[in-house]
């Protein structure tokens, strides 16, 4: 099996790392990788957001799955479009990323689902927030959270 991990952070070494240790695995790149992981996994200068480059390399170098480790290619649909596509990716879709992807999503769900999590106030921009906090709102919600 032919695997393409993307990304360029701890996680992603620490999967390729691991993937390259599978007896079924045949090859393995990561993208676009860094100094760390190019000395024992070859990687390829490939942006992970630009999805269309990444089905070209796909394609190009015939690769079985893709294990997605950052955040962004998730929040922009890589997965629903490789799934879409047919085509082998490991990694929540768009919709199941926002939990990581958008802490006011997640406190939201959290919320809506009885998951124990601190007070929250979501806030549209830096003016809502400073009002918030000149009003002692953030404070009570501290004080009363603690």
């Amino acid at each position: 099996m032919r695997i393409l991990v993307l990304g360029s952070g701890a996680r992603e070494h620490a999967l390729a790392w691991k993937l390259s240790t599978e007896p079924a695995v045949t090859s393995i790149v990561c993208a676009p990788g860094n100094p760390g992981i190019a000395r024992s996994i070859p990687t390829a200068a490939l942006d992970p957001l630009d999805t269309d480059a990444v089905v070209h390399f796909v394609d190009d170098h015939q690769i079985d799955l893709v294990v997605v480790g950052p955040e962004a290619p998730l929040e922009r649909g890589i997965v629903d479009r490789f799934v879409a596509q047919n085509r082998r990716i490991f990694g929540p879709t768009r919709a199941a990323a926002q939990l990581e992807t958008s802490k006011a999503f997640a406190k939201d769900f959290m919320a809506r689902h009885g998951v124990p999590t601190a007070r929250f106030q979501v806030c549209a921009g830096t003016d809502e927030a400073l009002a918030v906090v000149a009003e002692g709102t953030l404070s009570d919600i501290m004080r009363s959270s603690v």
